[in-house]
């Protein structure tokens, strides 16, 4: 029972940290608002998804949450939105770093 609440709090804390790392990414590398916000809404659940398959799945790491919905916004929802308020609200914005000019 405790062993499943921490590895579901560590699952959880992975998860955020791939949002908020990925979102980043698309931050810094994309150079439309638009662009960064298609990214973070089509692709990051998507990876976030196959993450909670990995873990959930072949891992059998955390507790039975329910149904599916339930599974989703715990697992993919909540992260996601963690991850985007961390990188949005707490980090630098992107245009203070230097980046080198593509060849």
């Amino acid at each position: 029972m405790v062993l499943d609440l921490v590895l579901t709090v560590v699952v959880l804390g992975v998860h955020s940290l791939v949002a908020a790392v990925m979102t980043r990414f698309f931050r810094i590398r994309l150079s439309t608002d638009w662009g960064t916000v298609i990214y973070v809404v089509f692709f990051v659940p998507v990876v976030l998804f196959v993450l909670t398959q990995v873990f959930t799945g072949v891992l059998g790491i955390g507790p039975n949450l329910g149904d599916a919905a339930t599974v989703l916004a715990v697992m993919v929802g909540l992260p996601l939105a963690v991850g985007v308020t961390v990188d949005v609200l707490y980090m630098r914005p992107p245009e203070e770093y230097n980046l080198p000019e593509p060849q």
